[in-house]
């Protein structure tokens, strides 16, 4: 009988089949294998070696490469879903093992940027109230990356403006947040010059509703995706933008700011994210409740 293929040689054999799985669903998602080596800072010949040790390991073909570009084989399509259950299993229990010291389970949860300053900290306390046996760390980050780390299992759960579509992902809406235009300079929408504005894009949906609501405000010179950076602009520089509701009442009340009360309120939704393994378990149904409740 002939031994087993060997999966590594210099780096551990775990952690070399993960690196196995990672350049086979990039290049599954890239179709390039010049793509893949960039994205994954690796050469061509480094990434063609990877697809090579995994066929011989699963003893199929899975690409198929030609002149058109390179599309998986139907035994690639096969072994597609697995490899994505199986780097996510890899992720998880390399994280279920690293507990705090006290603690029962860690949690890993993102939160969107634009939250994090405002909500935080009452989520978290109401977390430790509910689950007082648990550790969290929290990372706060903009969707797509929370996306993918809760397709890898770098993530649990994720507080996030837009979801990005995947057969192993569940999103679920959880209400939205609302944001006030404010001003250094008038309380008027007529009176706010584009030149002196902030333009915000805190998501693509955001970005779309505040161009359709404030057509001749789109043409700003400067555009951020943060709340938080509109404000520190708005303190340095003077002018007018749209903040998170909570911000914007703060600011006005210390006197600096005025509430520009004839612009239109623009409402961001917000979902609560989970891999598709977790959506119907308790723990995560619990996270996103609580988050609901702030959620209206």
């Amino acid at each position: 009988m002939c031994p087993p293929p060997v999966l590594a040689t210099h780096e551990s054999a775990r952690t070399m089949q993960i690196d196995l799985l990672d350049t086979f669903l990039d290049l599954a998602e890239t179709r390039s294998f010049h793509r893949t080596a960039d994205r994954l800072r690796i050469t061509q010949s480094t990434v063609s070696a990877r697809v090579a040790t995994l066929e011989q390991a699963v003893g199929a073909r899975l690409f198929n490469r030609s002149r058109a570009g390179t599309d998986l084989t139907p035994e690639g399509k096969r072994f597609e879903p697995h490899a994505r259950a199986l780097r996510h299993e890899w992720n998880e229990a390399r994280r279920r093992i690293q507990v705090p010291q006290g603690a029962d389970q860690l949690l890993r949860l993102g939160i969107q940027n634009d939250l994090a300053a405002v909500y935080l900290g009452d989520w978290v306390a109401e977390f430790r109230a509910a689950l007082p046996e648990t550790a969290f760390y929290i990372e706060p980050d903009y969707s797509n990356q929370m996306c993918a780390d809760l397709l890898t299992g770098i993530l649990d759960f994720a507080v996030m403006f837009a979801p990005k579509p995947h057969p192993d992902l569940h999103f679920e809406s959880v209400g939205d947040v609302t944001y006030r235009m404010i001003s250094t300079l008038t309380p008027r929408l007529a009176d706010v010059q584009p030149d002196r504005f902030i333009f915000a894009h805190f998501s693509p949906a955001f970005e779309d509703l505040h161009r359709q609501m404030t057509p001749g405000l789109a043409a700003a010179p400067v555009s951020v995706g943060q709340s938080g950076s509109v404000v520190s602009l708005l303190l340095a520089m003077g002018g007018s933008g749209y903040v998170l509701e909570k911000t914007a009442g703060d600011l006005v009340a210390g006197g600096r700011f005025m509430a520009v009360t004839d612009a239109p309120p623009l409402r961001q939704p917000v979902y609560a994210a989970v891999h598709i393994r977790h959506r119907t378990q308790g723990l995560h149904r619990k996270l996103t409740q609580l988050v609901a409740r702030h959620f209206g």
